[in-house]
């Protein structure tokens, strides 16, 4: 042995024989499985025109166009069955990546879903002691309110594009945010409700504010 340590420091210590310990004959971690080629298709609706040019998605119905790009996703996204059916293709990816692929279908049908019947947000206001007061200006465009917490700053708040907000008829203290694209409407929504946060007071205390009650797609 040397003055560095004995030359079998790295022999099994069970029987002192020359074999080397099992943590050195351990192989590598396998590599992740990679898929060959992987596909989802969606079915085009009756009433819907869609069209795809280099990932770019455009979707007409009865209440209008709305445009997707999904230019940056590694996937191939094309019509087939004489444009009646969507189908996107992923070549070697990994199970994560294939992810992707419903994501894609899921957002195309959220635009079909958009044109065809249009998305809804209904929203309350909440207030223990003083009224909030919600008024909509602008032709439905921007939502006014007034009076959170006896604040007297007035909260505009401008719907994002091709988003309308109007006030409920049949419940009170309620309004009612509608439109074709799914972020917009939804994305809209958020703002009237971070608009109407409660601050430097204890929040399980003082719940006040305008929440989305329900979402959907508006039936015929």
């Amino acid at each position: 042995s040397s003055q560095f340590g004995s030359s079998r420091s790295h022999a099994c210590s069970f029987g002192g024989s020359h074999t080397p310990c099992r943590h050195l004959l351990r192989p590598f971690p396998a590599p992740a499985m990679k898929t060959l080629v992987q596909e989802e298709s969606l079915k085009v609706p009756k009433g819907v025109k869609i069209t795809i040019k280099a990932k770019m998605v455009e979707v007409t119905g009865k209440h209008g166009t709305l445009k997707r790009d999904f230019k940056h996703l590694p996937i191939e996204l094309y019509l087939a069955h004489s444009g009646h059916e969507v189908r996107a293709k992923m070549y070697f990816a990994k199970s994560k990546q294939l992810s992707m692929l419903r994501s894609v279908c899921s957002h195309i049908s959220n635009l079909f879903d958009g044109v065809q019947k249009k998305f809804e947000y209904k929203m309350r206001l909440v207030y223990a002691h003083f009224p909030i007061n919600a008024t909509i200006t602008n032709g439905g465009k921007t939502v006014e309110i007034r009076n959170f917490l006896g604040e007297k700053r007035v909260r505009t708040i401008n719907m994002l594009e091709g988003v309308k907000v109007e006030k409920s008829t049949g419940t009170k203290d309620e309004i009612i945010i509608t439109g074709t694209d799914i972020d917009c409407t939804s994305r809209s929504a958020a703002l009237i409700r971070q608009s109407c946060l409660v601050k430097d007071k204890d929040i399980r205390k003082f719940l006040d504010g305008v929440y989305v009650s329900s979402h959907g797609t508006l039936e015929d």
